[in-house]
C-alpha cells in the first residue's frame, strides 16, 4: 500500500506580519494553501480551505481520489462563501490550493492558483502543477518566454483561486480545481510549496535541497533558502516521500501548519469562526 511519509515547515518570513499560508501533512492527504496576496482575510481563506479539504479527504478515504478532490474543493468554496456572508470584512478573501490524495495505489493532484507541486525522482525534478497566473497565461500563448516571466512585475496576478464570491463554480461552468493523476512510484519524493519558495529559489536550487536524506531536513533547508534569499513572503514547504507500508501508529492523523494551526481562522458551517 502506497502512502506519504513526510514533513512540513512554514515561516512568516522577514516582511509579513502574520502567516497566510496553511498546510496539512498526513499519510493519505497533504496540501498547501496560500491566502491570495492583497485580498482580505487571507489567513481565514487558506485555513478554511485546508481544514475542509483535509477533513473531506480523510472522511472519504477509499473513495475515488479525483471525485474526493473535486467535491472537497467545492465544499471549501461554499464554506468561504458562508464566511463572507457572515462577515462583510472578508469580502474578496481567496486562496490557492495544491493538494495530494493517495488511495493506496495512486496519487492524485488537485490544484488551483500559484502554489506548486513538484515531483523529484531518478535525480530529476519536474513541476506537476501549472500556475494559474496572468504571466503564465502569456507564456502559454507565446507572448512571453519562460525567461521573461521570471521576475515579471505581474507574476503574482492570480487568475484562478478558491474564493467565496459565489457558492458554486464560476460562470464559465469550469471545475474549481485542475485534477490529474500523477505518474509516480514508491521512492519518488513530492514537494508542495507556496510561492514564497519559488519566487526566491530556482528549480535547480530546489532540486539540490530535495537530495537531502530525510524529508524534515529537506523541508527545513528549502524554507531556510527562501529566508536567506530575502524572505519577502510567507513560505511553506511540505516534502513527502512515497513509501510502501501501512500508516504509522496513530492511523491517518496529520499535522497542521501555519494559519491552520489557529482554529479561530477556520470558518465553521454556520459562518462563524471555530
Amino acid at each position: 500500500m502506497l502512502r506519504f511519509a513526510g514533513a512540513g515547515v512554514t515561516d512568516v518570513g522577514h516582511v509579513r506580519e502574520h502567516n497566510e499560508d496553511a498546510a496539512f501533512v498526513g499519510p493519505s492527504v497533504a496540501l498547501v494553501a496560500d491566502g491570495v496576496g492583497g485580498a482580505a482575510a487571507g489567513e481565514v481563506a487558506s485555513a478554511t480551505a485546508a481544514y475542509v479539504v483535509s477533513a473531506v479527504a480523510l472522511a472519504r478515504r477509499g473513495d475515488a481520489p479525483a471525485a474526493v478532490l473535486a467535491d472537497a474543493a467545492l465544499a471549501a468554496q461554499r464554506r468561504l462563501h458562508e464566511g463572507i456572508l457572515a462577515d462583510a470584512s472578508r469580502h474578496g478573501m481567496a486562496t490557492t490550493l495544491t493538494a495530494l490524495v493517495c488511495d493506496g495505489d495512486e496519487v492524485w493532484l488537485g490544484h488551483v492558483g500559484d502554489s506548486r507541486c513538484y515531483v523529484w525522482g531518478d535525480g530529476l525534478l519536474r513541476q506537476a502543477s501549472a500556475d494559474h497566473t496572468y504571466v503564465q497565461h502569456l507564456v502559454d500563448h507565446g507572448q512571453l518566454t519562460p525567461d521573461e516571466a521570471i521576475g515579471h512585475e505581474w507574476r503574482h496576478v492570480v487568475v484562478r483561486s478558491l474564493d467565496g464570491a459565489t457558492e458554486e463554480p464560476g460562470a464559465d461552468g469550469g471545475p474549481v480545481l485542475d485534477v490529474a493523476r500523477l505518474g509516480v512510484a514508491a521512492g519518488d519524493r513530492l514537494l508542495l510549496c507556496s510561492d514564497g519558495l519559488t519566487d526566491l529559489v530556482s528549480d535547480e536550487g530546489i532540486a539540490d535541497l530535495l537530495r537531502l536524506e530525510d524529508a524534515q531536513s529537506a523541508a527545513r533547508a528549502l524554507v531556510d533558502a527562501a529566508l536567506a534569499a530575502g524572505g519577502r513572503d510567507n513560505v511553506t514547504c511540505v516534502v513527502l516521500d512515497l513509501v510502501v507500508g501501512p500508516p504509522p501508529d496513530g492511523g491517518d492523523q496529520g499535522v497542521v501548519l501555519g494559519a491552520l494551526d489557529d482554529p479561530a481562522n477556520v470558518v465553521d458551517a454556520a459562518g462563524a469562526t471555530r
